[in-house]
């Protein structure tokens, strides 16, 4: 308090932190409206500041959807991605196969114009692309976390062998050349889950890709938790925790998994666009998902062979792989600065 002379009194100097608010402190804004909030709604509160990562989330939003309706979009368009209307429809296409209309045959009943050669509909092609994308990508980053989380924790937490083990085995895998690596797996685990003699079921190029990339995704998670982890296990609570007995089994859930979630989530959400890149350019070198499922990937491999005679059909699935790797990406920056508003971009 001040007396009427203006002098501070009970200690007060200022500009100490006496003389911010009851809500605020050095690192939070003297905002009324944080008074009382927990940090995920603190969080909250600074992504939806973030214009950037709003404006990121609604376009990867859009593209989820896209994805989940694909059929009723399909549906309503009146088209599907597998049916060759160039070749029921004759006039649709010249004889060397390229759409006959301008822009790659773009119309009111093709909106995207007519895939050259094949004939199918190109905007099908592309909303039943994502689908196919977002499905490995999505499950490939369950996956990938769930082992990261599991041995970087262990490895942290463990130390001694468990330590030194799971980290040779993360320096010996990252050591590999990730995309011949990959290329070289394919045909390996496919064998493994189907025999040769058999056909290939639908299920099979899911799977497949997700395995592959699962293998060679998950040690850059392991080790950031790794190194967090060999930190939190110093620390007090934890030293606590062990006094009173708690079995190693409840402090890593309990305990240290709490105070994990900022790296999983945000390691998470970078990683999703680039499994995403990984499986279009499998696809790309013919190794990945194949005939008659639609992929971008394989979209832009095909459309290389008519660049110089229609490159519309290279625009639209290169644009959207474009925009929704660069939305993602800008996604998971908002997310990281969220969590920790220390960092600056």
């Amino acid at each position: 308090m001040t007396t009427p002379t203006g002098a501070t009194t009970d200690g007060d100097t200022p500009g100490s932190t006496s003389d911010l608010p009851d809500n605020a402190s050095a690192d939070a804004p003297a905002d009324s409206g944080f008074r009382g909030l927990s940090p995920g709604k603190l969080m909250w509160r600074r992504f939806m500041r973030d214009r950037t990562g709003v404006v990121s989330a609604c376009v990867v939003l859009f593209f989820i959807l896209i994805a989940i309706l694909a059929p009723l979009i399909s549906m309503v368009y009146g088209k599907d991605p597998t049916t060759h209307y160039g070749q029921e429809d004759v006039s649709l296409l010249t004889d060397s196969g390229l759409p006959t209309g301008p822009n790659g045959g773009m119309s009111g009943d093709f909106w995207f114009g007519l895939e050259p050669g094949l004939g199918r509909d190109v905007f099908t092609l592309l909303i039943y692309g994502i689908r196919t994308s977002l499905i490995i990508a999505v499950a490939t980053s369950v996956l990938t976390t769930v082992i990261g989380v599991a041995l970087g924790i262990a490895a942290g937490y463990l130390g001694g062998k468990a330590d030194y083990f799971i980290g040779r085995v993360i320096d010996v895998l990252m050591s590999f050349p990730s995309q011949i690596f990959l290329i070289a797996t394919m045909p390996v685990v496919t064998s493994l889950l189907v025999s040769p003699t058999e056909k290939n079921p639908d299920w099979l190029p899911f799977v497949a890709v997700t395995l592959v990339l699962s293998l060679l995704g998950w040690m850059g998670l392991a080790r950031i938790l790794r190194g967090v982890a060999l930190s939190l296990r110093e620390r007090e609570f934890i030293e606590a925790a062990k006094v009173t007995g708690a079995s190693p089994a409840r402090i890593i859930f309990k305990e240290i998994l709490p105070n994990l979630w900022t790296p999983i989530l945000v390691q998470s959400t970078l990683s999703l666009p680039a499994f995403v890149t990984a499986e279009a350019g499998l696809s790309y070198l013919g190794v990945g998902v194949g005939e008659p499922t639609p992929d971008w990937g394989r979209m832009i491999a095909d459309a290389a062979n008519y660049l110089r005679t229609d490159v519309t059909f290279l625009l639209f699935p290169g644009i959207a792989m474009v925009v929704f790797v660069l939305a993602f990406n800008l996604l998971g920056d908002s997310v990281r600065d969220a969590f920790d508003p220390k960092t600056n971009r």
